[in-house]
């Protein structure tokens, strides 16, 4: 399984936005300057973390982007499934008709236990997690967060 390019940039996008004063508005060319995305990519970013009340737009003069959630309420998980849906390691642990041998398959065993791993570690990284560890990070190099 390989994370999408958007599902990235989501990521990338959504720290960055966790990086502004809280409730100011990002203009649209800022992003995507500083994550090195066109605008259109972006657009297509940005829609599926609207409709999943993790970012909210400001349409006219002075519009951008802006967090819709806590960043302490927003997890990698909930960016991976906003923009790629339901985390599924294989397609026998979303659809049980998918397989007949759900019931004695030791590698359906597996694959469960290494999905609701994989959830569990997404799930427990918070975006502020994210954003302290990258001020860090930066500290550490010698280099400030522009």
């Amino acid at each position: 399984m390989v994370i999408t390019r958007a599902t990235e940039y989501a990521v990338r996008t959504i720290i960055f936005l966790a990086q502004q004063p809280k409730d100011e508005i990002v203009l649209k060319k800022d992003i995507c300057r500083t994550q090195e995305v066109t605008p259109a990519f972006l657009t297509k970013i940005l829609q599926p973390l609207i409709k999943a009340g993790i970012v909210t737009s400001q349409r006219g003069v002075g519009g951008g982007f802006l967090l819709a959630k806590d960043p302490d309420d927003i997890s990698m998980l909930d960016i991976l499934q906003a923009e790629e849906g339901k985390l599924k390691l294989n397609h026998c642990m979303v659809d049980h008709e998918f397989c007949h041998r759900d019931a004695y398959c030791s590698a359906h065993e597996v694959w469960g236990k290494a999905q609701s791993a994989m959830a569990n570690v997404l799930g427990s990284a918070s975006i502020t997690d994210l954003v302290r560890r990258e001020k860090e990070n930066l500290e550490t190099l010698g280099k400030k967060i522009s």
